[in-house]
């Protein structure tokens, strides 16, 4: 184990946001999305060093909210023609119910936080971009991310702060930091995405009041008349 993360610590150099950006990072964080109460360290990071920021559940927002924070320190391969809209840079959010587990192990209380760290992630491991309307897949063979939901793709989102503005952070270093909400979908709804569009099925969660928070029962909206 500690020989395969020497590896990869070789293969992927480090991509940390300084001091004085993660102070910034983490008052616009708490400034869009409320006081958070606690981060999860990232103990061994071979490459972007990772937290996810937990915002509890409060009156107004029954919800909690985790955000990762590190991911934005890696600039994204984003095609040429796309440059101007600067979404070289991105960090991830996902809210969850407010009597989710997240202090457990177990992958079905676990399986949200590893999805966060593994979207993160993919753009460094695959050299690739991630932004709006981008779906990636749970597992190789299509299985659902646990064995509590059927969901096993997710959407990206434009993440919004609590006073109803897309969360888009320009740090005094120059780096501008895209946020995106990930929403777990099924196999269905990518199939009508992929018919249709990211606007289409986002407009069908909406409408239904599907959205945002995650239900891993929710209704189906591809097969909502």
């Amino acid at each position: 184990m500690i020989n395969a993360i020497r590896r990869l610590i070789r293969k992927y150099p480090a991509y940390l946001y300084s001091e004085k950006e993660l102070e910034e990072y983490e008052k616009y964080v708490e400034k869009c999305l409320g006081e958070y109460d606690s981060v999860f360290h990232e103990m061994v990071s071979p490459d972007i060093h990772l937290d996810v920021i937990l915002i509890p559940e409060t009156e107004e927002c029954p919800y909690k909210k985790l955000v990762t924070m590190g991911a934005g320190a890696y600039k994204m391969k984003v095609p040429k023609e796309f440059k101007k809209y600067n979404l070289e840079r991105a960090e991830y959010v996902i809210y969850l119910p407010a009597d989710w587990d997240i202090q457990s192990s177990d992958e079905k209380d676990y399986w949200p936080i590893r999805l966060l760290k593994g979207m993160a992630r993919l753009p460094i491991y695959c050299d690739s971009w991630l932004a709006y309307g981008h779906t990636i897949q749970a597992n190789e063979d299509g299985s659902p991310y646990a064995d509590n939901t059927k969901f096993n793709n997710s959407i990206l989102c434009d993440a919004l702060g609590q006073d109803g503005e897309f969360m888009h952070l320009k740090m005094s270093s120059g780096k501008e930091i895209c946020f995106y909400q990930i929403v777990p979908i099924y196999q269905e709804e990518l199939d009508y995405k992929l018919n249709n569009s990211a606007d289409d099925l986002f407009t069908r969660l909406a409408e239904n009041e599907l959205f945002p928070v995650l239900d891993v029962n929710r209704q189906n909206v591809a097969e909502m008349k």
